[in-house]
């Protein structure tokens, strides 16, 4: 008795029709021309945004140099040796809106009309270079010859003077330690004086003191003395703090306040806080007797 299996016959295939493999063939080429299509739109479409996106970022760089964070170019050696010739640094418009300038902070402030510049740029000789060095000040990559950076050193009010006899600068009878900042030699080790020229200065209202930390090359507040300020600058001439290097990469770092200006002797007791205190003392001795009186009113309706 033979077993099924052995007179199973091979079960033959159907034929396929041509008519659905062309159909499936059309689908699948109608599918990949669908994807090529859409992925040249979308690099299409990239394109198109991109000088959108060049503008966008170009607007908020602007408004963020214009009110918040700006880059500087070094020009000079006047800083050295904190700052170097090619430093970039960054410098921040917005601490003074919440804080005074204070004493060794590092600032950049617009010298126009007030103070000779230091370093002569020659000026672009066609439209296309004053756009790109237009440009690169802007963002910090190129020197302007209208700003400077230099040390606060007295603000308002205070007696500045040099040389005590040890040689320091002196601010209200208190003598700076200055051996952090001052510019040594890198070669000698030889550290500059706090300064060649003796002088002797109150900085008036609204006015600072400002010198370099390489005395010797700084053409900074003492040799403006012959000027309407006396050689200071003035406040809103300010345009901010200079926080941080941020170029060349091996010399990043913070250009924090010398402990020198921490020293307590040198803060001075301004006039104008002594007539405000009877003032607050008067206003918290009457509120518990506004108090009381507003809680005995409330009694009697």
């Amino acid at each position: 008795m033979r077993s099924e299996a052995e007179g199973a016959v091979p079960e033959e295939k159907e034929p396929v029709d041509s008519e659905e493999e062309t159909a499936e063939d059309s689908e699948e080429t109608a599918e990949d021309s669908e994807d090529d299509g859409k992925k040249k739109k979308k690099q299409g479409s990239f394109w198109k945004e991109l000088p959108v996106l060049i503008v966008v970022a170009v607007v908020l760089a602007l408004v963020i140099k214009a009110f918040a964070v700006q880059a500087f170019y070094i020009p000079s050696g006047s800083m050295e040796n904190t700052l170097q010739v090619g430093d970039r640094v960054l410098v921040n418009k917005i601490v003074y809106h919440t804080r005074d300038i204070a004493r060794g902070d590092v600032i950049v402030f617009n010298g126009l009309d007030s103070w000779d510049p230091e370093v002569q740029v020659e000026e672009p000789g066609n439209p296309v270079s004053k756009v790109l060095r237009a440009i690169g000040t802007a963002f910090g990559v190129a020197p302007n010859e209208k700003d400077y950076i230099k040390r606060v050193i007295g603000i308002p009010g205070d007696h500045v003077k040099c040389c005590d006899a040890q040689g320091r600068v002196t601010v209200n009878g208190v003598p700076l330690d200055e051996s952090s900042y001052l510019y040594s030699d890198p070669f000698t080790h030889e550290r500059n004086k706090p300064s060649n020229d003796p002088f002797d200065v109150t900085v008036k209202p609204g006015q600072l003191w400002v010198m370099g930390d390489h005395r010797e090359l700084s053409y900074d507040s003492r040799s403006h003395r012959g000027d309407p300020g006396g050689g200071t600058i003035p406040i809103d001439r300010v345009i901010g703090r200079a926080f941080v290097i941020v170029w060349p990469l091996d010399r990043v770092g913070t250009l924090p306040i010398p402990d020198t200006f921490k020293q307590s002797g040198l803060q001075k007791t301004t006039a104008a806080a002594l007539p405000a205190t009877p003032y607050a003392l008067g206003v918290i001795c009457t509120l518990p007797l506004a108090h009381f009186r507003r809680r005995r009113r409330l009694k009697t309706t």
